[in-house]
């Protein structure tokens, strides 16, 4: 269920134009009256088709792109610009591949100037949480996929962010390591309290990892359902077998066909 008090995170009526670059191209409407809202401490995920908006709306909250019309909020007030309160976990890790564990981890605290004493325990801390003790001195090459993503993700909880947006983050790795990497996330959330924001087309994954479910249509991207997940927590993977798991993602996935389909929402 939604946290109580105020939203931590909300967009309200926001449309987005993509202006076309050249004259007599026509402009590509994104998305068309997109209202959500997230409160503190929740994770909330977003499924669509391909080209529906989503990564769109990451970048609207991320404060990299303006909204043509409406208001994206944090906490109450206008997002105006990029900030150390909303961090992206992007795809492909973005981890400098030159740095070795511990100084990809530590390089956002180092370069806002904070004195070593004060980030060298929360980075041991994000270390452990992120199982890469062990691994501080070793460079992204000689890591997995799934450990790389791991360094990123415990970069930004070193930087304490109110608001994580997941740009499907595990979506490159294989099966068994996406669905460890996804109970991990969850065991992270228990520690460190993020609100999360997760973009995704998996919509196991979104129902396993959240407590809402907001579902797109094609472009331009709508928010055609809400979906409140009944499931409780701690979650493990027997969750993915039930009957009520199955019923409930056959019932979105029925919604994300029908709107590919007829281009509009079911």
């Amino acid at each position: 269920m939604a946290a109580p008090g105020a939203p931590r995170l909300e967009l309200r009526d926001v449309t987005h134009v993509f202006r076309a670059p050249v004259p007599g191209v026509p402009d590509t409407l994104a998305l068309e009256g997109v209202s959500l809202v997230l409160y503190d401490r929740e994770i909330v995920s977003l499924v669509g088709p391909s080209g529906c908006g989503k990564t769109t709306i990451l970048n609207l909250i991320g404060g990299f792109v303006k909204a043509s019309t409406g208001h994206v909020l944090m906490s109450g007030r206008e997002v105006e610009r990029a900030g150390p309160d909303r961090l992206v976990v992007f795809q492909s890790p973005a981890v400098f591949p030159w740095l070795n564990v511990w100084d990809n981890v530590t390089f956002g605290a180092k370069h806002r100037g904070v004195h070593g004493r004060e980030y060298e325990e929360r980075a041991r801390a994000a270390l452990t949480s992120a199982r890469l003790t062990g691994f501080e001195k070793h460079y992204p090459y000689q890591l997995s996929g799934g450990m790389r993503q791991r360094v990123q993700i415990a970069r930004c909880l070193m930087l304490d962010p109110e608001v994580m947006l997941l740009d499907e983050p595990f979506g490159a790795l294989d099966a068994q390591t996406r669905l460890d990497m996804q109970e991990w996330l969850l065991d992270v959330h228990v520690a460190y309290h993020p609100t999360i924001l997760s973009i995704t087309h998996d919509v196991d994954e979104a129902l396993f990892l959240s407590e809402r479910v907001y579902v797109m249509t094609p472009r331009p991207g709508r928010i055609q359902a809400e979906f409140v997940v009944p499931f409780g927590r701690p979650r493990t993977i027997d969750l993915l077998g039930s009957v009520d798991f199955v019923r409930l993602k056959a019932e979105i996935l029925r919604l994300l066909h029908r709107a590919d389909r007829d281009g509009r929402p079911a």
